[in-house]
């Protein structure tokens, strides 16, 4: 998502359903307050959608994509978030922030665009308060690329046909659900499990 032409094509596909489970999960984990981190946040459609449901919750959020903190200010400046959403340009593999700053960890849809994904995801547990909600969701690897094309057609039929070909490829780079429970195991997050969340995702949580 580094290119103009890639965030904005990001952007334009169809989100609001799967965001707004995602947003209904980490309610259901236990989010109400306190200062939470977005790993990835993309045009910031997640965290905006988490404070308008609980005004007492402030996000940093972060990406490594210029081009999406970009379409991201704008859509926290038109809900008129700036004061709750700080939007940060950061490498989640080493992430600025002390051991345990955060009440709340979350991350939608990233792990399989990072080259070292464990060391992603061993600096999210690091950052995140012990006893502090976590949802970190991405994409399950099928078995087969014709598993992977059966998931575009029937959840990106209406996009365009390079849209559906940044869908294919995240399915392709995305882990099983055997290689992110072994991940789990060298990372410091006491409490948290991996489940499978949709047909086409899993989850990491934890509730408080």
């Amino acid at each position: 998502m580094d290119t103009a032409e890639a965030a904005a094509a990001y952007d334009a596909m169809e989100h609001g359903e799967v965001d707004e489970a995602f947003v209904n999960r980490v309610i259901e984990l236990g989010a109400n307050d306190g200062h939470f981190l977005d790993v990835g946040t993309g045009p910031a459609q997640i965290p905006i959608l988490l404070a308008q449901r609980c005004p007492n919750i402030h996000i940093t959020a972060i990406d490594l994509s210029e081009e999406m903190l970009k379409i991201a200010k704008q859509y926290v400046k038109d809900n008129d978030l700036t004061d709750r959403i700080t939007l940060e340009l950061v490498d989640a593999k080493t992430l600025p922030y002390p051991d345990n700053t955060f009440d709340g960890l979350i991350s939608n849809s990233i792990v399989h665009h990072i080259h070292d994904s464990l060391r992603a995801l061993k600096e999210m547990g690091r950052v995140v308060k012990p006893e502090g909600v976590v949802l970190i969701r991405d994409l399950i690897r099928p078995e087969t690329p014709a598993d992977a094309q059966a998931f575009v057609d029937r959840y990106a039929a209406e996009d365009t046909p390079y849209q559906q070909k940044l869908y294919y490829d995240s399915f392709l780079a995305a882990f099983t659900i055997a290689e992110v429970n072994q991940m789990l195991t060298e990372m410091d997050m006491p409490g948290a499990v991996v489940v499978q969340s949709t047909d086409r995702h899993w989850s990491i949580e934890r509730s408080v």
